[in-house]
């Protein structure tokens, strides 16, 4: 019997960079791929309203369930998806640096932001 992730990525799978990303970090987790379980945002919105989460905000922010079932959220999922990923170990430290972690955040939003207008999927 294959053993369950010990992390799930809600991601959007619409968005060709956010698929490359997954590959990339398939690629870089080597062996410990299987312990990172990929779901796209747009076909597990009844898994996400049960959890709390509306599915546009899932579109506007990486979450991260761990194997305890606590969500994590923006760039502390980052952190967490990195942390398995010995390549990333270090990068994952400093974006949670206080400088470091807010300004990416408020890079990420206006990304995200534009993207999804983009693409017609900003709700907001």
């Amino acid at each position: 019997m294959p053993n369950e992730p010990s992390i799930n990525v809600f991601y959007d799978a619409q968005c060709p960079l956010c698929r490359q990303e997954r590959r990339r970090y398939e690629r870089w987790s080597g062996r410990h791929a299987d312990d990172i379980g990929w779901l796209d945002v747009s076909e597990h919105h009844q898994a996400l309203r049960e959890k709390g989460v509306d599915p546009d905000t899932a579109l506007r922010s990486l979450h991260v369930e761990t194997a305890q079932g606590q969500l994590i959220e923006g760039i502390d999922a980052y952190r967490l998806l990195m942390a398995r990923i010995p390549l990333l170990v270090p990068v994952a430290w400093i974006i949670g640096l206080p400088g470091i972690k807010s300004g990416l955040r408020a890079l990420y939003d206006v990304w995200v932001k534009r993207r999804l207008k983009k693409q017609g999927r900003w709700s907001c």
